[in-house]
């Protein structure tokens, strides 16, 4: 991989590379856009097989941040942190408070909270290196957990998919087939079993997708054939790439709504996906629930109420992307891709003199 030439074609700002010899720590913070605000991204730590493999997830996760805060009408760029290693066997206190030491060696470049790998406490740790953290518990003046908030606003995201294709916001009946049951999709199936609506899960840790079918009388299946089942709606949450060559032409849902990153593995399946019937809802407009719960807490002190006003509004948001594409005869994710880029250039360059505001922890 040639790494200026991939930070160029990705248009990004600054890429950090951190290293602490004694605690293992190798981290990428990937600064994509302050154009909007500072950027606001999660860190991911993974076992990356390679290098090349860390830089590049590094990269598209940074953009898709971009992408994600401007859609979501949030006054934060896009940026995103990965830590390379098994967080099972290398995290640790130290590790944790030199990738702190890192985020604050940007001075404000960059805001942080959790991600794939990490936890609440995680940040907690790395706030005691920098107050450029937005993921810390409530009871330290952060939003807490934003896992919740990101399922709540995959719901939302659903029932305006359902008032586009079937004129109801209703969920109760519909068959919701979710990929992944982490933290997010475990959380999500929690809320559609509450709203009425049918589950199939599929999970890679079998214990855990068991367990939750028996809290919630979902149907399991198992990951490899979680895509063709036949639904209202396909919910990848797990990692991205699962809309790809092989899945497209498969899937058997009315619509794609999940949390997942980088659910296309190249965005021109979007057009594949269009011409199947089958609507794609952009993952960076239906997951933004947990950023736009941790941007409450930045810069100001955090209430509840308001964060969830804000993550309710993503049915309106997807509702009008959905009736607005379908109008102007684009895709979703084209709509989506203009309203975010629309938001910038309106908006861009207002924050470029003003001092950056520091993260509340």
């Amino acid at each position: 991989m040639d790494v200026f030439e991939a930070i160029g074609n990705g248009g990004h700002e600054q890429v950090l590379f951190a290293r602490d010899e004694a605690s293992g720590l190798r981290a990428i913070i990937a600064v994509h856009s302050t154009v909007l605000g500072p950027a606001l991204g999660g860190t991911r730590f993974h076992a990356y097989a390679t290098e090349a493999d860390a830089i590049a997830d590094a990269l598209r996760l940074s953009g898709a941040m971009t992408r994600k805060n401007a859609a979501a009408g949030l006054d934060f760029g896009g940026g995103k942190g990965v830590i390379m290693g098994d967080p099972r066997a290398i995290k640790s206190e130290r590790l944790l408070r030199a990738y702190g030491r890192a985020v604050e060696s940007l001075g404000g470049a960059f805001i942080t909270a959790e991600d794939v790998g990490t936890t609440l406490a995680d940040m907690e740790t790395i706030a005691r290196e920098t107050a450029f953290v937005g993921g810390t518990g409530r009871d330290a003046g952060g939003c807490g957990d934003p896992s919740p908030a990101t399922a709540r606003g995959l719901v939302a995201a659903m029932r305006g998919t359902a008032r586009h294709l079937w004129r109801s916001p209703e969920l109760e009946g519909r068959h919701a087939v979710v990929l992944g049951t982490g933290k997010v999709g475990g959380e999500l199936c929690r809320l559609l079993a509450a709203e009425g609506a049918r589950l199939t899960i599929a999970d890679v840790d079998a214990e855990v997708v068991e367990g939750l079918a028996a809290e919630l009388g979902a149907e399991v299946v198992a990951p490899a054939e979680a895509h063709a089942v036949d639904c209202d709606f396909l919910a990848p949450c797990a990692l991205g790439g699962a809309l790809n060559a092989a899945t497209v032409p498969e899937l058997r849902c009315a619509a794609v709504v999940g949390s997942a990153n980088n659910q296309l593995a190249d965005d021109a399946l979007a057009d594949a996906l269009a011409e199947r019937g089958v609507l794609y809802v952009p993952d960076f407009i239906v997951n933004a629930g947990g950023v736009i719960n941790i941007a409450e807490a930045v810069g100001r002190p955090y209430r509840a109420e308001r964060a969830e006003r804000r993550v309710d509004g993503i049915e309106g948001i997807v509702l009008e992307l959905l009736e607005r594409a379908r109008a102007e005869g684009v895709t979703p994710l084209a709509g989506a891709i203009a309203r975010a880029r629309g938001r910038i250039d309106a908006i861009g360059g207002l924050h470029a003199r003003a001092p950056r505001r520091r993260a509340g922890v």
